[in-house]
């Protein structure tokens, strides 16, 4: 195994400043990728929580190279942060490659994930730190499909995905399965699919991914984040998808469909969830 640093490709990830990383570095930083500094895992991937020599932490995600797809994984991730630098997308500090190791050295997000804040019993957002996190989604999503010469489709927007600092401050991340178009291309095939429940219809039933492919996963996560309810939940069926209830359910009244646990707060009105849950 190699004993150096940056990607073997020179392309592979042009950033302006890459801090220098050995292999050895990496797992001393993990304690030997040690279980208790796991942070989650996915299809390709392991993240690990490492502090650096100097003291730094950082978030450091190694690719799962048995699986089929890990390496494509990897270049595609790195690609499509290779020229991204914004403060609501999480910052790439460096990349380690070598043919049987690969690893993403990452910002350390100390506050987690939006998953995590809706769903622990021990987490509670108020509304307006809610809004906020959309904002901040929100403006993340339009600086990769403006912010370039050729649009950035994340592919895969999803709480888990949404990770907050030690301010709250959003910054989006795991590009694993992004998508960049062409020039003068509005739409790309893919064999790759998204996760359940916030993927586009025609990214699931024909492979088709747009921007508006984002902009329906962030629709879903904007329900969820406002209603605590995840669109793979058992209430809702193939017929019933959580847009559809959503939709049903304005009707009825705020009290029936947004999270109880931002009604139960004296200052949140209702009237405002209401315009809240028109725009989801």
């Amino acid at each position: 195994m190699r004993s150096t640093t940056l990607p073997i490709k020179d392309d592979l990830l042009s950033l302006k400043t890459l801090k220098r990383i050995s292999h050895a570095e990496i797992s001393q930083a993990t304690n030997g990728f040690k279980e208790s500094n796991m942070l989650g895992s996915g299809s390709f991937r392991y993240i690990y929580k490492g502090r650096l020599l100097d003291g730094m932490e950082v978030a450091i995600k190694v690719f799962n190279l048995q699986t089929d797809g890990a390496f494509r994984n990897f270049d595609i991730e790195c690609d499509a942060m290779r020229n991204i630098v914004h403060h609501n997308i999480v910052k790439v500090i460096t990349c380690y490659s070598s043919v049987d190791f690969k690893a993403l050295m990452l910002d350390y997000m100390s506050n987690g994930n939006l998953e995590k804040w809706l769903h622990s019993k021990s987490c509670f957002i108020h509304i307006i730190q809610r809004v906020d996190i959309m904002i901040d989604v929100a403006t993340a999503i339009e600086h990769l499909h403006n912010g370039h010469p050729t649009p950035i489709i994340h592919s895969d927007l999803k709480p888990s995905n949404i990770l907050l600092d030690k301010d709250m401050v959003v910054h989006v991340g795991d590009f694993g399965i992004s998508n960049l178009l062409g020039e003068g291309d509005v739409v790309k095939q893919t064999m790759t699919l998204a996760t359940i429940g916030y993927m586009a219809p025609e990214f699931g039933s024909a492979g088709i991914v747009s921007i508006k492919c984002d902009v329906y996963s962030y629709g879903i996560v904007f329900i969820e984040n406002f209603t605590k309810k995840k669109p793979t939940d058992n209430y809702f069926a193939e017929q019933v998808t959580i847009r559809h209830w959503m939709e049903s359910s304005l009707s009825k009244g705020v009290i029936e469909i947004a999270d109880v646990d931002l009604l139960k707060r004296e200052d949140v009105k209702t009237n405002c969830i209401s315009s809240i849950m028109k725009l989801a």
